[in-house]
């Protein structure tokens, strides 16, 4: 068993690490981090997977409970935003409610892309609460594969 030196900073380090974790769990993540994620606003957010195949950038966010007319993408000099609005629909006047986790409200989430698109071939398809943005690349930030020759 060896012994590790007590160091008071990294105690108060990982203290920070934590407290971190906690107010990101409570409030969500923070305006810029380092995936590449800009800014995101509103009272909500969607979780959102950003991935990569050697054709085109996927992005697939979680929307559920939403129409597909109340969801506004836009791409424009490398910068993808999604917004939209998620409506809380109560009819009732008398009711109690002893739990809601559920978030309603606006929405908008900006991505910085890492490569160019073909803007043109952009397509977005909606479906079971969940949405999908294929993103093709632009011929030059496609990566081409160069032959060795032999002298």
């Amino acid at each position: 068993m060896a012994l590790v030196p007590w160091t008071p900073m990294r105690e108060l380090q990982n203290i920070q690490e934590e407290m971190n974790r906690l107010m990101e769990r409570f409030f969500g993540p923070s305006l810029v981090e380092t995936t590449g994620e800009l800014t995101f606003t509103g009272n909500w957010y969607p979780m959102v997977d950003v991935t990569e195949t050697k054709d085109e950038l996927i992005v697939t966010a979680e929307l559920p409970g939403m129409k597909k007319e109340d969801i506004h993408i836009s791409y424009r000099d490398g910068l993808l935003t999604i917004e939209g609005e998620r409506k809380q629909e109560f009819e009732e006047k008398d009711v109690n409610f002893h739990r809601v986790e559920r978030r309603y409200g606006r929405f908008s989430r900006t991505f910085q892309l890492p490569v160019p698109i073909n803007e043109n071939k952009i397509n977005a398809v909606y479906k079971d609460g969940v949405l999908t943005i294929h993103l093709p690349k632009a011929e030059e930030a496609k990566a081409k594969e160069i032959p060795v020759k032999t002298s």
